[in-house]
């Protein structure tokens, strides 16, 4: 009898799980969990941080020679034929570029996240597809998990493989699993032996899956004599017996991605490929991201910048009514949006890559909020551009080029970035995930008072102890350096901007704590009141950014000084707008109103509406795929892109 594989978990269990796998200590100061407290710690990223003499040396001799080749790549044949042509691989790899953040050492380029990025940023507007093969690989394949956790014999054993080019894949996601890892269902049981674990279960949306030579896989190791148990990493061949690659998932924009369902069944894996102990995978995967997420800001800048340079091209070009389309107001404010929001984005990428290379601060945050805040402004900005285009901004690129045109690929930039609204943690959970490392604090010193689990004497007794926090701390947030006419004085006519930010983070650290008194243990499923706030402070760090970026360039004295002032002013007054918004949204909300009938609409009592159109996907599978555990009925699609780098491997 075939077993479905299913794993049930309360929301108690999961909720226990997450708070487990989360970092609890903070060994380094935070810029963004401060400003959540309503202190606006501007020291931590003032003077704008900047790479050394030497490693901005290395990057841009690193640079100068991938550029060359990425010129030499065309997007469209990555389009005509919906995946990435060996030889371009092939080229990546001989330049480094599957080794990128990996020391020297190991046989990598070890640049800096910050070189990292740029990189990401060149290679991805060349195709969004290659930087989603590299950043698939490196911000949350082997190469990351390894340098977090690895022991120096894995170490030595899979990094150099990794640099040559050896592909690899993160598979976390199950079929019925997403963010809830407590309902993980792949196994990995302890063999009879000892030396080896055995793998059992199905992953979806393996990114780089379907090429991979090196896999990282989260499985449940069942807890028992000498086995602590829980969520675990390994690393895998990707060859191994018992793997299967079962199909290759299509999406939309993307078409390039190696994108993959793995079967895996009684798939020994030797225990030295154990990545830390037993039951530390999610931590693993958690802390990974902590940086791994910058790759996305970074694509979504190199595709803000791309956008800003035909936006402003096509709109000197395109003559209508007499006057060039960018003199026409309608066009001129989308061009503004896009021009200012792009230096706030590489502002918030910058600021974040290089404090993660100081290692001088807790960037979990940071990261977060630049993940966040980057995918979402890129959507509007490629929703943007296509506007300005017109009908050629829908037209394809190919039947653009067809007629003789210039081959832009508007189109694609609108339907390829959405799909960073929800890697790596759709913009829903990632407010939740902010929400929580923000309330840090709050968590801390209220203990039982936000646990609707708790007892009343519990919470009479914590009751006592976050008195003592929050008369200290709630005074605190009645006047700061925001409310008096000459502080921040250095940032020039930017100082009004750097007020209203420390101001604002006092106001939402205000408000933060009325929620909790109005709320308490219920706050957790305010999920609209605490997502405003994230944007809130998303905006906030975003201005902060861009403030201090431009006062840096403007005290260097070099040619973007003045023009640097003049996109952050522009920038800080269209964000202003938005969290204002986002204020009054706080306590005037349909919130209560959509969750009342939110209820009817999933009782079916307004189905009547649905009425009159067709839903041709009706009757053609279930909404939640089932998988059983055992071998694959399937022909395995596993195609490396590259020769096996394995010792004694045949090509």
């Amino acid at each position: 009898m075939a077993i479905v594989a299913k794993v049930d978990a309360t929301e108690e269990q999961a909720r226990a799980l997450v708070e487990e796998s989360r970092e609890t200590t903070w060994a380094k100061p935070s810029f963004a969990k401060e400003m959540f407290l309503g202190r606006f710690r501007l020291d931590l990223i003032h003077p704008f941080p900047r790479p050394s003499a030497a490693d901005e040396a290395k990057i841009e001799a690193y640079l100068t020679r991938l550029r060359e080749f990425c010129e030499t790549i065309d997007g469209l044949r990555i389009e005509a034929e919906g995946r990435i042509p060996d030889e371009y691989v092939r080229g990546l790899a001989d330049l480094g570029c599957f080794g990128l953040k990996i020391p020297e050492e190991y046989g990598g380029v070890g640049l800096s996240q910050v070189g990292y990025n740029r990189a990401l940023m060149l290679v991805g507007s060349a195709h969004a597809s290659l930087g989603v093969l590299l950043s698939a690989h490196q911000s949350i394949g082997v190469p990351e998990p390894l340098k977090l956790a690895g022991t120096p014999e894995q170490k030595r054993e899979f990094l150099p493989r990794c640099a040559k080019g050896a592909v690899s894949a993160f598979l976390l996601t199950e079929p019925d699993v997403g963010s809830d890892p407590a309902r993980m269902a792949s196994t990995a049981t302890p063999t009879a032996d000892g030396e080896a674990y055995e793998l059992n279960g199905v992953k979806l949306w393996t990114t780089n899956g379907v090429v991979a030579e090196l896999l990282v896989v989260m499985a449940r190791v069942p807890k028992s004599e000498g086995h602590r148990g829980g969520i675990s990493a390994f690393i895998v061949e990707a060859d191994s017996p018992g793997i299967t690659v079962e199909r290759r998932n299509g999406f939309m924009g993307l078409r390039g991605i190696e994108n993959g369902v793995t079967r895996m069944h009684n798939v020994r894996v030797p225990k030295r490929n154990l990545v830390g102990r037993e039951g530390d995978g999610l931590k693993i995967a958690l802390t990974t991201l902590n940086a791994g997420r910058l790759a996305i800001p970074a694509m979504c800048t190199a595709a803000a910048k791309w956008s800003l340079k035909i936006a402003r091209e096509w709109s000197a070009a395109r003559v209508q009514w007499g006057r060039p389309v960018g003199e026409h107001g309608a066009v001129g404010t989308k061009l503004s949006f896009i021009a200012a929001t792009t230096f706030a984005l590489e502002s918030v990428l910058d600021l974040s890559a290089t404090m993660c290379d100081e290692n001088r601060n807790d960037i979990r945050i940071e990261a977060a909020l630049a993940k966040l805040w980057a995918s979402e402004m890129a959507c509007e900005i490629a929703d943007e551009l296509v506007q300005i285009r017109g009908g050629r901004g829908d037209d394809s690129a190919a039947t653009v080029t067809a007629r003789g045109g210039r081959s832009l690929a508007a189109e694609q930039n609108l339907s390829r970035l959405p799909n960073n609204r929800i890697f790596e943690g759709s913009s829903e959970i990632m407010r939740l995930l902010i929400a929580r490392e923000m309330a840090d604090a709050h968590m801390a010193a209220a203990g039982a008072l936000v646990d609707r689990n708790a007892e009343l004497k519990d919470k009479a007794k914590a009751a006592v102890g976050a008195s003592g926090f929050y008369a200290k701390w709630f005074p605190q947030l009645a006047v700061g350096a925001g409310t008096a006419p000459v502080s921040y004085g250095e940032f020039g006519p930017l100082a009004r901007h750097m007020r209203y930010v420390e101001r604002m983070s006092r106001k939402q650290a205000r408000a933060l704590m009325y929620g909790m008194a109005r709320w308490q243990a219920k706050l957790e499923y305010k999920q609209g009141f605490l997502g405003r706030i994230v944007d809130i402070g998303a905006e906030l760090f975003a201005m902060a950014a861009a403030c201090v970026r431009a006062q840096s360039l403007r005290v260097a004295g070099g040619p973007e000084g003045e023009t640097a002032e003049e996109l952050a002013e522009v920038f800080c007054r269209q964000s202003r707008l938005r969290v204002e918004r986002l204020f009054d949204a706080l306590w005037s909300n349909t919130d209560d109103a959509d969750t009342d009938l939110t209820r009817g609409i999933l009782d079916g009592r307004y189905s009547w509406i649905e009425s009159g159109a067709l839903d041709p996907s009706e009757g053609t599978g279930p909404w939640i795929s089932e998988w059983q555990f055992g071998p694959s009925v399937e022909k395995n699609l596993l195609r490396p892109f590259l020769p096996s780098t394995k010792t004694g491997a045949t090509t």
